[in-house]
């Protein structure tokens, strides 16, 4: 995660209030970068006569510390990372969404999510979009049948021509899962072959890096593998390069979500519900899903009707019944497992 500094957070934040200060009804939004796009949040204040104001962050500890700056009331939408939800409302940052409110009944079953959103009784969040850190790769310079096999990342074949991501994660997920291991059974006991293959896979990379670098390596042919990677960073390229591909392995891979939610602080519930259900509704959904920043599948299953056959066969839409049987969540280790996991982490980069 990076954090920012209380002075960067600060100048940031006030830069956000002065850029509307003459709209006469306005809407705060802590948001991930796909919520940006003019082309997504534009329909929503035409229809409603209002201005968003949109804070893009990166990272969970992040959000969190903009939060603690800012005063009661200054936030009213936020987007957070799908397995942070129990934590942000354990804090008392979210209130809960109205019973009927939101169509959580075209959610794709799978990613509702619900031991996480739901506390209480009370649902806190809702899934919103999610996607796979998987295999990412250049079809034209590696052989895709390749890709179908989780243990092409550790091996030698394309030595030199890999990239990997940067959050231990999902891709330490990616080799717990190449090893036919589950990521929500992880113990201490599993380190040692992860730890294993993590080197090995270290040998045959090229580089290791976090989202843009990677991003541009393998759109400029710097590497041709990425591991980590998936619909997030090819399926959008795919128009202007369409030798960019992804593929989920026979082992499986690795499902992100995130979610959606209301401040409790907000003095504008009705208005940031509002938004929500804009954001979840069918056209909202194919907009968020396709944002310039990156492409996800949509949460909302009804969304495909606004999706051309190009754009959902960038995201692998038809294959998505399969795919969600086979991911697995990212892992989420005690405070003690994930200490001990980012250490090999360290380890691994420093190799």
């Amino acid at each position: 995660m990076t954090f920012r500094t209380t002075l960067a957070a600060g100048v940031a934040f006030a830069a956000l209030f002065a850029t509307s200060a003459s709209a006469t009804e306005e809407l705060n939004a802590l948001v991930w970068c796909d919520h940006t796009d003019p082309a997504l949040i534009e329909p929503f204040e035409k229809a409603n006569d209002v201005k968003v104001n949109l804070k893009e962050y990166e990272g969970t500890g992040t959000a969190l510390s903009l939060i603690e700056q800012s005063q009661p009331g200054d936030w009213d939408v936020l987007v957070v990372d799908g397995v942070d939800v129990p934590r942000v409302a354990a804090a008392g940052i979210l209130a809960p969404l109205p019973d009927g409110a939101l169509p959580t009944a075209d959610i794709f079953p799978e990613v509702v999510m619900a031991a996480q959103q739901t506390i209480d009784g009370k649902t806190y969040a809702v899934t919103e979009k999610f996607g796979y850190n998987t295999i990412s790769y250049n079809k034209e310079k590696v052989d895709p049948a390749d890709m179908t096999d989780m243990s092409v990342i550790w091996s030698d074949k394309y030595k030199g021509k890999i990239a990997v991501y940067d959050y231990y994660l999902p891709v330490i997920g990616m080799v717990a899962v190449g090893l036919g291991k589950k990521t929500s059974e992880l113990t201490e006991a599993d380190i040692p072959a992860i730890r294993e293959k993590l080197f090995e896979m270290k040998k045959q990379a090229k580089q290791v890096g976090e989202v843009v670098s990677s991003q541009q390596a393998i759109a400029t042919g710097e590497v041709d593998v990425l591991v980590g990677g998936g619909e997030w960073v090819t399926a959008g390229l795919s128009a202007e390069n369409p030798a960019l591909d992804w593929v989920l392995p026979e082992q499986g891979g690795v499902r992100w979500s995130q979610s959606i939610g209301v401040f409790k602080d907000s003095k504008k519930q009705d208005l940031a519900l509002k938004f929500v259900q804009y954001i979840l509704s069918p056209e909202g959904q194919a907009r968020l899903a396709t944002s310039s920043c990156y492409w996800a599948m949509p949460a909302n299953a009804k969304a495909g009707e606004h999706l051309t056959d190009a754009q959902k066969a960038a995201l692998r839409w038809d294959e998505q019944p399969e795919y969600l049987k086979r991911a697995q969540l990212y892992p989420a280790p005690s405070a003690e497992l994930d200490a001990k996991l980012q250490d090999v982490w360290t380890e691994f980069l420093q190799q």
